[in-house]
């Protein structure tokens, strides 16, 4: 560059300074101060050019006075539609948004709806926060019990429902005056509760894997024993209104973190979980008192009249809720006279897997996509008869079942039932005898009496192969929803586990309903937990899929808290080293063991992290068990003809 440049752009620099310097000196003298004009409209109104629905955020008040937060989605050209209502603690806002979309398809595509039925049946979907949840009003609890006794106000969910409904029907002119509920998990709990004193525009409730009772066998506890990964979900749900404050993990696997902690409490204490009002009330009723006896849907709605149609929709793997929707069809179906109010369906899924693809789950592969069955053939005309005008008969059974090991749907009469009919049901003892073998002949005098195994409780058996991936809040991890089916051949290859298996099957055995767990045992102790599995063993080797060769599947499992054994409210210490029954009913099943295949029982004494640990020493609190209370204890199987153990047998037999 010349020395002429280099001049003339120095002067034009100093010019266009000392102008800058001029125009900022005489807007302080003035008192204006420039400004650059934002790009960003004070209020945007959105064209929605192309929409195929309206959106209506509304706030609805209820009889407090409390306003709660309802998206509206109504079709483009809609008249005299019914109306989808869910109402939900998970954020009404995020499951009406699952994509930035100007059809409601996208929009929906994801928990807590079943799209293809919602977008294909034309219907008005509605999502409501619940009380004191992301945009409504007023204070949240935990599954808030009804007016009564753990309630003392006058609002609860069944009157929330109420209210809503009420609201609706008055206000959407869209609508035909017609009302249907249905949800997921919590969002399954909330339509039982519809179900109390009803308003009249409700014509159908589909409760979904909900949440019936937390102590017997849902999130909470199962028969004593504390479900403590569920911890994380506590959490995130209740520290604050929006769910923004997060439970956070601090090893990779979940094993290890729980062992560092010692007990739940000592766990919960050191997260700030007791800040969290459900944590509190959970250290205070570790056992089955009038606190959750008082709180347990099915005997809630046992009491009350049957005046809706419930279809109620369970899963045979459901890793949350497995107890719930098959003790509500035991309390209500008396009730169903005329068989036409009580429905029930069964699928081969995971919790919630209904609305998802159903055509396998981890390595169980169904021939077809049975979620996708559910929705188009079951659950779409069921809401149709009942919410839309002129709408033909839905053809439902009352009972539409999966049976597993077979893959093929069954129509049914009711529930337990093993065939449409020509067949019948019984339960029949399967024993466990010496030499870890298994059978349906009685034990025989002179065999050895018992088997035995160790149970460490610093080396507690995982629930499923490490590292085990933390479950996180609302949205679970990884593979959480597929534990149920994992292979249990490393549970049957440890040292404190025993397993007993029955020669290879000639012929098929069928079971649909419940089984449940006979066990004389004894312990060393003064507590214990006992953990019973039934399994169905591959053949040696699978032709069709080599991976499935000898593979040890699940199909009914749970836990008993030895200190239960005689009062589910007044825990007791086990009398050490002498022979008890711990008899308990184990989660239903509608399988057929196949031929070539074997049937095997294991038995253990933790499931961990997935249940806290056993001490295995009698405490006031497991909750607040010291580490020197966790003893190794010697646990003794017994199956002599006067002690026998076995697993009894929902068995279906033909005359």
């Amino acid at each position: 560059m010349t020395s002429k440049y280099v001049r003339a752009l120095t002067l034009l620099t100093a010019v266009l300074t000392a102008a800058f310097l001029f125009v900022q000196s005489a807007a302080k003298t003035s008192g204006q101060v420039p400004t650059l004009p934002s790009e960003t409209p004070a209020k945007l109104e959105p064209t929605n050019d192309g929409f195929d629905y309206v959106r209506r955020d509304v706030m609805i008040p209820m009889r407090d006075g409390v306003k709660l937060h309802t998206v509206i989605l109504v079709p483009k050209g809609a008249k005299g539609a019914p109306i989808l209502l869910t109402r939900t603690p998970y954020d009404a806002t995020g499951l009406t948004t699952h994509a930035q979309s100007s059809h409601l398809g996208p929009i929906l595509n994801g928990y807590d709806n079943a799209t293809e039925v919602i977008i294909e049946g034309g219907y008005i979907r509605v999502v409501q926060d619940v009380r004191g949840k992301h945009g409504s009003e007023g204070d949240y609890v935990m599954n808030r019990p009804l007016h009564g006794p753990q309630n003392p106000t006058p609002v609860d969910h069944a009157t929330d429902t109420y209210d809503t409904i009420d609201w609706l029907v008055k206000n959407i002119p869209e609508s035909n005056g017609k009302v249907g509920i249905l949800g997921i998990s919590y969002d399954g709990f909330l339509p039982l509760m519809a179900l109390v004193n009803p308003h009249p525009a409700l014509k159908v409730s589909v409760p979904m894997n909900p949440m019936v009772d937390g102590w017997m066998g849902d999130d909470w506890f199962h028969n004593g024993a504390f479900r403590q990964q569920n911890m994380p979900y506590i959490y995130d749900q209740e520290a604050t209104r929006r769910s923004d404050a997060l439970w956070w993990t601090s090893h990779f696997d979940d094993y290890d973190m729980y062992m560092q902690a010692g007990s739940a409490g000592e766990l919960g204490r050191r997260r700030g979980l007791e800040q969290v009002g459900f944590w509190r009330k959970l250290l205070d009723h570790p056992s089955y008192d009038a606190f959750w006896r008082d709180q347990a849907v099915d005997k809630i709605l046992a009491a009350q009249p049957l005046k809706v149609p419930v279809m109620l929709v369970h899963s045979l793997w459901d890793q949350e809720d497995i107890y719930g929707a098959i003790a509500v069809y035991k309390a209500i179906k008396p009730k169903d006279t005329g068989n036409d109010k009580v429905f029930l369906v069964m699928g081969p899924w995971h919790h919630g897997q209904e609305i998802r693809e159903g055509s396998s789950l981890g390595a169980l592969k169904f021939n077809s996509d049975t979620a996708l069955t559910f929705r188009q053939e079951i659950l779409r005309p069921f809401l149709d008869h009942y919410l839309k005008d002129g709408a033909p008969k839905a053809g439902v059974a009352p009972v539409t079942a999966f049976e597993t090991g077979t893959n093929t749907w069954r129509r049914l009469p009711s529930w337990p039932s093993g065939c449409t009919s020509g067949c019948r049901l019984r339960p029949v003892p399967l024993y466990l005898h010496t030499g870890l073998k298994l059978g349906f002949d009685k034990p025989i005098p002179g065999d050895t009496a018992f088997d035995e195994y160790i149970s460490d409780p610093t080396k507690p058996v995982p629930f499923r192969a490490r590292p085990i991936q933390p479950v996180s809040g609302s949205l679970v991890a990884h593979t959480w929803a597929q534990w149920l089916v994992d292979d249990q051949r490393e549970a049957s290859g440890r040292p404190d586990v025993v397993a007993f298996a029955s020669e290879v099957l000639s012929e098929p055995v069928k079971i649909s309903g419940q089984p449940i767990a006979n066990l004389v045992a004894s312990t060393s102790g003064t507590d214990s937990d006992w953990v019973v599995k039934l399994i169905d063993v591959y053949p040696d080797e699978v032709a069709s899929q080599p991976g499935m060769g000898g593979y040890q599947l699940m199909v009914s499992g749970d836990i008993l808290r030895g200190r239960y054994r005689e009062s589910l409210e007044l825990p007791k210490p086990i009398a050490a080293n002498e022979p008890l029954v711990y008899r308990f009913t184990l989660p239903t099943a509608n399988h057929v063991f196949l031929p070539g295949h074997r049937i095997m029982v294991q038995i253990q004494s933790s499931w961990f992290p997935l249940y806290d640990r056993n001490p295995q020493t009698f405490v006031p609190n497991i909750f607040w068990a010291k580490p020197g209370d966790y003893r190794k204890a010697t646990q003794r199987i017994y199956h002599t003809p006067s002690q026998a153990s076995f697993v009894e047998l929902p068995l279906v037999t033909t005359p």
